[in-house]
């Protein structure tokens, strides 16, 4: 004689949690590296490689012109490994956070008001405005659980993302767009780099400045 349904059900052993809650348990969400970019040359083929989406585990994502890069970008002047994104989890911290490190022997790269040379980095904090070889790059960080991976999600800009870029803060004295107040707007040209009109507009005062951090030239990349 075939088992009833209440036979059937009392042998199914209970679960501690719906399975929903089991499923969302071991699928923590990715951290989330929003990035923009922007070169000044029109029709430039500098993002011709840049995919929509890169999901990255948890080592240096690394920026450059070689076939290596997981971010490839197309100039000349550009190292083959110039730049890397470094997912670290701080002491007592339960997210991924992210530092920039420069791996370009003959370039620098500009983060958040400081000038970076070869294998100096700065942690990043939520939103970071980068520019290095002409290139302008926006990054947001949009924390996840996920201690495994991280996704970066790239958007290319027609317009710049960055204004009154001074030569000196760049490694090829490169001039770069700027963009003035609407007249009649009573907003003067500020002197520290900040944001054109963007979805990635930080909140008044910004980030507060963090340190710079140099290693030891020892076993320095090549």
């Amino acid at each position: 004689m075939p088992p009833t349904l209440g036979e059937l059900t009392a042998a199914v052993p209970e679960l501690d949690a719906p399975r929903e809650v089991r499923l969302l348990s071991m699928e923590r969400p990715l951290t989330v590296l929003r990035v923009s970019l922007h070169h000044p040359t029109p029709g430039s083929a500098t993002f011709a490689y840049v995919p929509p989406q890169v999901e990255h585990d948890a080592s240096p994502l690394l920026v450059g012109r070689g076939p290596d890069a997981h971010l490839r970008l197309q100039l000349p002047r550009l190292s083959r490994q110039h730049l890397s994104l470094e997912p670290y989890l701080e002491k007592g911290g339960a997210r991924l956070a992210f530092s920039l490190k420069v791996l370009s022997r003959k370039g620098s790269v500009w983060v958040n008001g400081l000038t970076l040379r070869f294998l100096e980095q700065v942690p990043l904090g939520a939103i970071n405005r980068v520019a290095f070889s002409g290139v302008q790059m926006v990054v947001r960080i949009e924390g996840g659980t996920s201690l495994e991976a991280f996704v970066c999600c790239f958007h290319l800009s027609p317009s710049p993302l960055i204004y009154r870029l001074r030569a000196e803060e760049t490694d090829e004295r490169e001039s770069v767009p700027q963009e003035q107040p609407p007249p009649g707007s009573g907003q003067g040209a500020p002197d520290h780099l900040g944001f054109l009109h963007s979805p990635l507009q930080p909140s008044p005062g910004g980030a507060p400045e963090i340190p710079l951090q140099r290693e030891p030239l020892d076993g320095a990349l090549s």
